[in-house]
C-alpha cells in the first residue's frame, strides 16, 4: 500500500509538471503572437488550451484517489493540497494565454501600434516568473519561491506604466483608442498571470514549510523562516 501511495504521489507530480510545461508554452506563444504579430501562434494557443483543462481534471482525480487511498499526513497531505491549488493556477495561466492570443488576433488584423518596450518587458517578466516557480516546485525550494514573490512587484509596476502610457497615447491619437484598449487588456492578462504564478509560489512554501501565506506573499521573509516542515 505504501509503495502504491508513493507511486501515486510521483504520478501527481508528473501531471503538475506536464501542466506547467503546457502553460509555459502557451504563455510564451501568446506573447510572441502579440509582440511579433503572429496569427499562427495565436491559433495554436487557442487549439491547445483543452490539453491544460484535461490535465487539471487528472490532478483532481489523482488527488482524490490519494486522499482516499493513503489518508496522508504532514508533508504528503500538504503536497496533495498544494498540487490541487497549483493546478488551478496553471489552468488560469492557460486561460490568460488564451485571452492574450485572442487580443493578438484582433490587433494583428489592424495597423500596428508603436513599439511598447514596457509590454515586452512585462511579457519577459511573467514568463521568467513562471519558469522560476516551476523550478521552485521541482526542487521544493522556498528560496526560489520567494524570488517569484519579489518579481511580482516588477510586473505590477510595468502594468501600471503600460496603462499610463496607453492612456496618454490615446489622448493624442484618437484613431488608436480601440487598439490601445486591447493592449491594456493584454497587459492586464500578463499581470494576472504573474499574480497566479505568485500564488503557485505560495503553494510551494506551504508544501515545504507547512506555512499558509495565501494572499500574503509580501510577508514572504517572515513566513519562510517559520515552520519546521
Amino acid at each position: 500500500m505504501e509503495t502504491r501511495f508513493s507511486a501515486g504521489l510521483e504520478d501527481l507530480q508528473m501531471i503538475i509538471l506536464q501542466m506547467a510545461a503546457l502553460a509555459e508554452k502557451a504563455l510564451e506563444k501568446a506573447t510572441r503572437a502579440l509582440l511579433e504579430r503572429n496569427d499562427d501562434l495565436a491559433r495554436e494557443v487557442l487549439n491547445d488550451d483543452r490539453q491544460i483543462d484535461m490535465l487539471e481534471l487528472d490532478v483532481d482525480r489523482h488527488s482524490l484517489r490519494l486522499l482516499a487511498l493513503g489518508q496522508p499526513m504532514a508533508r504528503d497531505l500538504r503536497f496533495i493540497i498544494g498540487a490541487l491549488r497549483i493546478a488551478v493556477e496553471l489552468e488560469r495561466i492557460g486561460d490568460q494565454a488564451v485571452n492574450i492570443a485572442r487580443r493578438a488576433l484582433s490587433l494583428n488584423s489592424r495597423p500596428p501600434l508603436r513599439r511598447n518596450s514596457a509590454l515586452e518587458e512585462l511579457a519577459d517578466t511573467a514568463l521568467d516568473m513562471l519558469r522560476t516557480v516551476i523550478s521552485s516546485f521541482v526542487n521544493q525550494n522556498t528560496d526560489i519561491a520567494t524570488d517569484v514573490c519579489k518579481m511580482d512587484d516588477v510586473a505590477d509596476e510595468l502594468n501600471s506604466r503600460i496603462l499610463k502610457d496607453s492612456l496618454a497615447y490615446m489622448a493624442s491619437e484618437a484613431p488608436a483608442v480601440e487598439r490601445s484598449v486591447q493592449t491594456i487588456n493584454a497587459a492586464k492578462c500578463l499581470e494576472r498571470a504573474a499574480d497566479q504564478t505568485t500564488n503557485i509560489a505560495e503553494s510551494v512554501i506551504f508544501i515545504v514549510k507547512g506555512v499558509n501565506i495565501k494572499h500574503r506573499c509580501q510577508e514572504r521573509e517572515q513566513a519562510v523562516g517559520m515552520g519546521n516542515g
